[in-house]
């Protein structure tokens, strides 16, 4: 995954990534459902209306539509993190709060060292 920039944004890290392939619903489903357990208090929207989710199994069951996010804290980086990817495209969205000194700067090079292997995990989950 590339990322192609980051701002701040109030307390928040902005950002834009481009996935290696567009994806379609089958592939954003299937990344939101390999990271759902390592977030705290998980939410998951579709086209920006909460979807209620008993187990991460109903992920695999969600009806298509134009984008998913995940939002939560991510147990693995640390802090708050809300990823959205729209269907049918390369782009996802990525916006981290800026609660740690890993993340308090909209700096290129360090915010893709700290957050693209993240990502590439994520974008790699879709073709599991």
């Amino acid at each position: 995954m590339l990322l192609v920039g980051v701002k701040e944004s109030g307390g928040w890290l902005i950002s834009r990534w481009n996935l290696t392939y567009r994806v379609g619903w089958e592939q954003i489903r299937k990344a939101i459902h390999a990271v759902y357990e390592f977030y705290s208090q998980p939410e998951v929207l579709t086209d920006n209306r909460m979807e209620a989710i008993v187990t991460k199994e109903d992920i695999l069951k969600l009806d298509e539509r134009g984008s998913m996010t995940l939002r939560g804290v991510s147990a693995i980086i640390k802090v708050p993190v809300m990823i959205t990817f729209h269907n049918q495209t390369k782009a996802a969205d990525v916006n981290v709060a800026k609660a740690t000194s890993e993340f308090s700067e909209a700096d290129y090079q360090r915010f893709n060292v700290s957050l693209c292997q993240y990502m590439d995990s994520i974008e790699l989950a879709m073709y599991r």
